[in-house]
């Protein structure tokens, strides 16, 4: 074999290791903690998921408590027998709002049982004979720092009852009344929804005229972002902190 022949080989023979070098080191394992950097965060990852959504389901149990209102009854007959909310909740004349009506207002047609529901024997025994009024527990009742006024949204800006109550008027028995027990404010004022995303009342009214049909689930919702909302729909302006905040 002469020279030049060897020399060919030797360097056949170098690239066929060379590339042989290259093939072991593909097909090489990964050392081992290569990844290892990885398994903190996903079980971080895993952790925050978990308890988030753990949370999430235990929070409102324990966060609020529920009562039930004394007499059960139906906003949808009352509407219907006496015209509209006003029939109930009416403006004085002074022009000052009644709010919840008082015993005398149930006992104009109450005076004797209506029918035979429980509920109406229980209205008349326990609260129309005796003259007691009816413990109420108010769903819109808003904190004290809180200024609102009937008359201004109702009267002067010709505001539905539905826009900020939602659809009541249309359901067939009271509601659960639930509160913070923290704040001990309605649950209504933040909404049903713990991270407060339920809808507030055009909301529903929106539902009713897309579909043709109301679903009342839980309460409309009635935080400042919903009345500030409002005003800049209606007014263009957020309006100063003191308007509402006394």
């Amino acid at each position: 074999m002469s020279t030049t022949e060897e020399k060919e080989q030797a360097v056949a023979e170098n690239e066929q290791a060379k590339g042989g070098d290259e093939q072991a080191a593909e097909v090489a394992p990964v050392k081992p903690g290569t990844w290892r950097f990885l398994i903190p965060i996903a079980a971080f990852a895993l952790g925050f998921m978990s308890h988030f959504s753990l949370g999430w389901v235990i929070l409102p149990p324990i966060l609020y408590a529920e009562k039930q209102q004394p007499i059960d009854f139906s906003h949808k007959l009352h509407v219907d027998e006496v015209g509209d909310c006003e029939g109930c909740h009416y403006f004085r004349e002074d022009g000052s709002f009644s709010g919840i009506p008082e015993l005398e207002n149930c006992a104009e047609c109450h005076e004797e049982a209506m029918g035979e529901d429980p509920e109406e024997a229980k209205l008349i025994t326990e609260y129309i004979e005796p003259g007691k009024e009816i413990p109420w527990l108010i769903y819109a009742r808003q904190p004290q720092c809180v200024f609102f006024s009937h008359a201004a949204h109702v009267k002067m800006g010709e505001m539905d009852c539905a826009i900020c109550h939602g659809p009541i008027g249309d359901s067939d028995h009271v509601r659960p009344y639930q509160y913070n027990r923290l704040t001990k404010y309605s649950r209504d004022i933040w909404g049903w929804n713990i991270a407060g995303l339920s809808k507030n009342g055009w909301d529903y009214l929106k539902q009713a005229d897309n579909s043709g049909e109301i679903k009342i689930e839980h309460a409309a919702r009635m935080k400042m972002d919903d009345c500030a909302e409002c005003h800049m729909e209606k007014r263009g302006t957020h309006d100063a902190c003191f308007v509402c905040h006394k």
